[in-house]
């Protein structure tokens, strides 16, 4: 499951260091590329030529070259890896990545870094049972990061307790692990809308709404990253797909929208409806901008075409279909009526009520609702991670 990864590879000032030579010949033998990076605290524990004779890459730890002033770029660094593992991971690293303090070239990179990212923190029991490590720990968590937790042993001050980093043997399983489930829905096709609808008034104007698309966007790049043939139907939005395996189609109106599903899901292993789509649009759109010559105009609206209702109204045998349900008031009477009304099988409920959920945001706090009655409700975190809280239960639907 590693081969041809690209790997890159953070060392902190730890005495577990050590262990990155043991970690690096793995990763190597098991097919992939290695780019360390060392904090200065790092090179104080295991020099910079050990971990490049490993890789046979030269390692890096500042942001140029002092010897011709080549540039090394923690955005390129950060493109180039399909995953970041820090191991060992200090208390004081984690939380610079934490907080954003981007002093160092390891974490300039974490912090462009578009792969997941694993931590393995090394430190004695005290620090790591310090309230400021776990505060730290549980934000990192909730930027979708993944903790590959320290084991209980025998640590380097003497003391027995939890704070040793895991194995290199555990930590390259953990990725192969990870890389595996990735690829849970390979040979299946689904469809994503994501984004707002415009509704056109004139050639200048609009109805539409705060949708940013980041939601849907989110559930497709997890879905192609798990091996799916994903189809992108985006609203008007100005994101950018990662994964050159999704194929997006671009849409304005909601009758585009409609068209461009309906077209999409007949062959579809699933559907996840994530626009937000207008429920009504203009009756009329004129061709020329409507000057103001009054102070008050009247605008008909009618409805738009119910995308959810017609793709559960033709859903396939064994197609699964998952709905949102964005409530302000009686939230949960609400998402259930729709995922009856729609033949959904679950739907995601989130409430504008709740701080940081909602349009234009980059975390969402989600309760998800089955048609069996089951219902799993969530903390608040980054929309990758909601995204891969719903693509697990989608694939429990998906994968008999």
């Amino acid at each position: 499951m590693l081969k041809g990864k690209n790997i890159l590879l953070g060392v902190t000032g730890s005495i577990a260091a050590y262990k990155a030579a043991h970690l690096i010949r793995l990763l190597v033998k098991k097919g992939a590329t290695v780019q360390a990076l060392m904090t200065p605290a790092g090179k104080e524990f295991i020099t910079p030529l050990t971990l490049s004779t490993l890789t046979g890459r030269p390692v890096y730890s500042d942001f140029f070259s002092e010897k011709d002033g080549r540039w090394h770029s923690h955005v390129s660094l950060g493109l180039w890896a399909d995953a970041m593992l820090i191991a060992p991971a200090t208390a004081s690293t984690m939380g610079k990545m934490a907080h954003g303090i981007a002093d160092n070239l390891l974490v300039t990179c974490y912090m462009s870094c578009k792969a997941p990212v694993f931590i393995a923190p090394a430190m004695d029991l005290d620090m790591y049972a310090h309230p400021s490590t776990h505060a730290n720990l549980d934000l990192l968590r909730s930027f979708g990061n993944y903790i590959i937790e320290p084991a209980a042993g025998e640590l380097a001050s003497g003391l027995i307790g939890k704070g040793r980093m895991d194995e290199p043997e555990n930590i390259v399983a953990y990725l192969e692990n990870y890389f595996a489930s990735k690829q849970d829905l390979n040979g299946k096709k689904v469809v994503i809308t994501a984004g707002p609808t415009y509704e056109k008034i004139d050639p200048v104007r609009f109805i539409g709404n705060y949708s940013s698309g980041k939601m849907g966007f989110a559930l497709a790049e997890t879905c192609a990253d798990a091996g799916a043939d994903v189809t992108l139907i985006a609203g008007p939005v100005d994101i950018k797909t990662v994964n050159p395996s999704i194929k997006r189609i671009d849409v304005e109106s909601a009758s585009q929208m409609y068209d461009a599903t309906l077209n999409e899901t007949e062959d579809a292993n699933a559907v996840i409806l994530c626009a937000a789509v207008a429920d009504f649009t203009p009756a009329t759109s004129a061709d020329e901008k409507i000057k103001r010559e009054k102070e008050d105009m009247t605008i008909t609206l009618k409805p738009t075409k119910d995308i959810a209702a017609a793709v559960g109204a033709n859903k396939k045998e064994g197609q699964i279909l998952v709905g949102f349900a964005l409530e302000t008031q009686n939230e949960q009477n609400n998402a259930m009526a729709k995922l009856e009304k729609k033949n959904l099988d679950f739907i995601v409920l989130n409430s504008l009520r709740n701080p940081g959920a909602g349009f234009k945001v980059d975390t969402n706090q989600v309760t998800i609702i089955e048609r069996n009655g089951k219902q799993t409700a969530f903390d608040l975190k980054s929309k990758q991670s909601v995204a891969q809280d719903i693509v697990s239960i989608l694939k429990t639907y998906l994968i008999k």
